[in-house]
């Protein structure tokens, strides 16, 4: 049976009431770096994307879910992005806002609960992750969660006047 919930956090669609998490997270420069954001974003952008949020992945080839502890907190976000129903495959992405929530297994759970719904629901065959070098925590938590390291781009991210390799990881269904 498929859960999107946890023993310690639930994963749920995007809410109008997100709106002032979404406004903070995204203009949080600390983690453009890994979104790939270079401006800020206004409420009112923001508000457009949040009454857009109930588009279809095979519609918009995006799935942004809340990570919520069970008190009913939002803590981040993780995505499904790039989405291609015809290969079968999409990205994965994760965020948690808040530094103190890190290193708790929230990240784990998160991605555990989405990969299950990925290959379950959505029947994809393949999750990739990119994950700048300089990570070593996301690069734990990929690895240990199965994901294999299957390549570098090199210099593939610029920021703080500097390029920075990323690794490519990949997990396929079993």
């Amino acid at each position: 049976m498929l859960k999107l919930r946890g023993e310690q956090i639930y994963l749920r669609a995007l809410e109008p009431k997100d709106l002032d998490f979404l406004y903070e997270l995204e203009n949080n420069t600390s983690i453009w770096e890994i979104s790939g954001t270079t401006t800020p974003y206004s409420k009112n952008v923001l508000q457009l994307y949040l009454d857009n949020a109930h588009r279809d992945i095979y519609d918009v080839k995006q799935l942004r879910l809340c990570i919520c502890d069970l008190k009913d907190s939002v803590l981040g976000l993780i995505d499904l992005f790039d989405f291609d129903p015809k290969n079968n495959r999409a990205g994965l992405g994760i965020v948690i806002q808040d530094s103190s929530n890190r290193n708790k297994g929230v990240g784990v759970e998160a991605i555990d609960l989405l990969c299950d719904y990925a290959f379950s629901v959505l029947n994809l065959r393949q999750l990739f992750v990119n994950v700048s070098e300089s990570n070593d925590i996301s690069i734990h938590v990929f690895e240990k969660l199965g994901f294999e390291r299957v390549g570098v781009k090199k210099d593939w991210i610029f920021t703080e006047g500097v390029y920075k390799n990323e690794i490519l990881f990949q997990k396929i269904k079993k």
